[in-house]
């Protein structure tokens, strides 16, 4: 795991202290080695984690033997041996023994085909010194980032992190309204950035740039065609085949010269990367971590623990107790962008807790999206139910939903769920889909803005970065839909964001072994029927485990890692919350009359705005800190 960045420029000389000052702001992904190196129209920057090859030989930018390829690299190739030996059975020679000196060797003989060839999580820039040509290619889900923006001379520069691009000093902060809607919407920005101007690159995609011009990104991968490709054979021989593939991914994941551990809670997809792992070594070698919260219902500690103990591994957890008003700041500052998923705040104290012992950490994430985990695939079964319904009869449900349903305050509650789900009673299927995550809805959204900044704020329709997706599989079984809309838009811009930004913040490197590339394909290829049977989730990867986990945990219930932020913002980070929110920074955008009624409705409990709230008090601090173009976590607070 690492950082990069650059600036490519035919028109002018790159300042390489321009790219220095643009990499300084990743250091926290990279504390083992920095460097910067001058290739002429191209300057590249580089931090590393040291992983594999801990060797100074190993440090990045890294040539080819040739010396005409340069690489910097941000990820882990899990595949990078057996193309090693590929490789060198075509007559190539290697000086290392690392991942990074594969991508070269690989381009150097297959050109963008190489970017096919690898299995793991990559964001990576090589630059061909005799074509003058450079290539920008992410992997298949989306777990490493790479952001970019053009210049006005026509230069391009490039980096792991938005921060590093604002290190630019012709990079101006200046938001993108639109931009800002879709996050009062969904929390994150589908498939875009608040910074006008920057732009990310898409999941499994590449992108060239050269003298003559700056290609758009081109895609050398999509899970459609895996869709459509269903597999036949019983259930029982197709879990079978999903337990062993799960455990030759586990496997490849381990792959390091640094000690490797795994993130453990009480639910399904954790203790199956686990019980992978001890598949492949020996259980008492297996590092678990998990961290919970003091208050009632939100913590996973005592679940993982059993879970812990049914393996065999050497677990540790601890309860989260850091001090919210202080680190609150900083986690926005490493989030790299306003991301209203307060499971971010638990991941963060996680990674840090993890880190005391080891340096990679396997997770469980992409589970819910492949294998149908989420309670949204239920809500979209009974939408479709309830969209035969009278409008009169739905319009009862929801007047007494207001009025005699207690607000609780409690982990995604049944309040909270209610609300939402009859609120998108008139909604298309896929719209109801997107719905159910909304932060703000339509009529919310328009309520919270200032009239005069409508037009702008409310240019983009909130629905149509998922209805892009949706379009591509039309078709298809609705569940099939839902599932490739959210491994393009939930999974890539909110889960795999909020991963990558909390554990890079403390330098630990996590890995995904349920994206790996060959699982999500097989997933894809399962009948609807195989991943959500009548109300049961995950049917078939619970079928698959059946025999190595715990009952309790082949037959429970997916809880999340939310955090009691609704609970916090009626506590101890009520008067920071508070102070932000009525901050100027929102004033060019915001209501404050409307603000002032979210938290009269949240202090006595008529509503819970948590997640509104929230979503704000993150956006304040963001703006304060892009505002100041503050470069380092120790940030300041926002003036008011």
């Amino acid at each position: 795991m690492c950082g990069l960045s650059g600036w490519l420029s035919f028109g002018r000389r790159p300042d390489p202290r321009v790219v220095a000052a643009m990499t300084g702001t990743l250091a926290h992904r990279g504390p083992d080695h920095g460097a910067v190196t001058d290739l002429g129209p191209l300057v590249l920057g580089h931090r590393r984690l040291s992983v594999i090859d801990l060797s100074a030989g190993a440090n990045q930018p890294l040539e080819d033997v040739s010396g005409r390829f340069v690489t910097v690299f941000n990820g882990a190739i899990y595949n990078f041996r057996e193309l090693r030996r590929t490789l060198e059975a075509e007559g190539a020679r290697f000086r290392t023994n690392g991942d990074t000196e594969v991508i070269v060797e690989a381009y150097r003989r297959w050109g963008r085909e190489a970017v096919e060839r690898m299995d793991g999580m990559f964001a990576f820039v090589l630059w061909d010194k005799e074509r003058q040509e450079l290539l920008l290619a992410r992997d298949r889900a989306g777990e490493k980032p790479m952001v970019y923006a053009r210049l006005a001379d026509g230069g391009l520069i490039f980096a792991s992190e938005t921060k590093a691009l604002l290190a630019h000093p012709e990079v101006q902060a200046e938001i993108a309204p639109a931009s800002l809607g879709l996050f009062l919407s969904h929390g994150y920005v589908p498939g875009g950035s608040l910074i006008r101007g920057v732009r990310k690159l898409p999941p499994a995609h590449a992108m060239c740039a050269s003298r003559a011009r700056i290609e758009e990104p081109r895609p050398y991968w999509d899970l459609v065609p895996a869709f459509h490709r269903k597999r036949g054979g019983s259930y029982l021989d197709a879990a079978a085949e999903l337990s062993s593939l799960i455990d030759e991914t586990v496997k490849s994941c381990l792959v390091a010269d640094v000690p490797v551990g795994a993130f453990l809670s009480g639910g399904l997809d954790s203790a199956t990367v686990v019980g992978g792992m001890t598949a492949a070594m020996p259980a008492a070698l297996v590092k678990t971590f998990s961290t919970g919260f003091a208050e009632d219902g939100y913590s996973e500690v005592a679940a993982a623990r059993q879970t812990a103990d049914h393996f065999g591994v050497a677990h540790s957890d601890r309860e989260v107790t850091g001090d919210l008003v202080n680190d609150l700041p900083r986690i926005v500052w490493h989030a790299d962008e306003p991301i209203a998923d307060t499971s971010i705040v638990p991941m963060y104290y996680l990674a840090r807790f993890a880190r005391e012992q080891v340096t990679v950490s396997l997770s469980g994430d992409g589970g819910d999206e492949l294998f149908a985990g989420y309670t949204t695939y239920v809500a979209d079964r009974l939408h479709r139910i309830l969209a035969r319904m009278p409008d009169g009869l739905v319009g009862l449900a929801r007047w007494i939903a207001e009025r005699a349903v207690p607000t609780t305050f409690g982990k995604v509650s049944f309040d909270y769920k209610l609300r939402r789900f009859l609120g998108a009673h008139r909604l298309s299927d896929g719209d109801a889909h997107a719905y159910w995550r909304m932060i703000f809805d339509p009529a919310e959204r328009t309520d919270v803005l200032r009239m005069d900044a409508h037009a702008d704020v409310l240019a983009a329709d909130p629905f149509e970065a998922f209805r892009v997706h949706d379009r591509a599989v039309s078709g298809l079984h609705p569940l099939d839909r839902a599932m490739y809309v959210d491994t393009k838009t939930w999974l890539a811009d909110d889960i795999l964001v909020k991963v990558d930004r909390a554990t890079m913040a403390h330098s630990l490197e996590a890995r995904a072994p349920l994206l790996s590339h060959r699982l999500m394909e097989f997933a894809a290829s399962l009948p609807p029927s195989w991943r959500l049977r009548g109300t049961t989730t995950k049917a078939i990867l619970r079928e698959s485990q059946r025999r190595r986990l715990p009952a309790r945990v082949v037959a429970g219930r997916k809880l999340g890692f939310n955090a009691p932020v609704s609970h916090w913002l009626a506590g101890g980070l009520r008067a920071m919350a508070g102070d932000l929110t009525r901050s100027t920074v929102l004033d060019d955008w915001f209501d404050r009359a409307a603000i002032e009624r979210l938290w009269a409705d949240h202090d006595a409990r008529r509503r819970d705005n948590g997640l509104r709230l929230f979503s704000l008090t993150c956006l304040a601090l963001w703006l304060g800190q892009v505002r100041d173009r503050t470069t380092t976590p120790m940030v300041p607070g926002v003036a008011a």
